[in-house]
């Protein structure tokens, strides 16, 4: 099992910047594919961002390609989301899974979710 903590969200003002971190622990964190997923409220869950096993691959959503880049550190552990050029629109609750398959937008191929973290943008 993988157990992950997620760190970083806040309070912008749209145009704003924020740094995501999630720090994992458990089983060997460079064996997954890492994603982020988001949350709004009375939406489902959806993909933002996923990252390869040693990060030399990246797949972004259309809503955020361009403005967010996801980024692990396998020594630390750790997978990152920057968020630049916030919008309204990204304010959620953000989740990092680890994947079991890559390149994946699906639900189904991640696992071990954690409590995720609250963005919110204002206009």
């Amino acid at each position: 099992q993988v157990q992950l903590v997620e760190s970083g969200g806040g309070l912008v003002q749209a145009g704003g910047s924020l740094r995501l971190s999630c720090a994992a622990s458990g089983r060997t964190f460079s064996n997954y594919a890492m994603g982020w997923f988001r949350q709004a409220p009375g939406k489902e869950r959806e993909f933002v961002a996923a990252l390869s096993r040693t990060g030399s691959s990246t797949d972004y959503s259309d809503a955020v390609k361009g403005r967010f880049t996801i980024s692990r550190d396998n020594a630390k552990n750790t997978v990152y989301l920057q968020m630049n050029s916030l919008e309204p629109e990204d304010t959620a609750v953000y989740y990092c899974v680890p994947g079991v398959r890559y390149p994946s937008r699906t639900l189904r191929d991640y696992a071990y979710w954690g409590q995720g973290t609250q963005v919110t943008v204002s206009s």
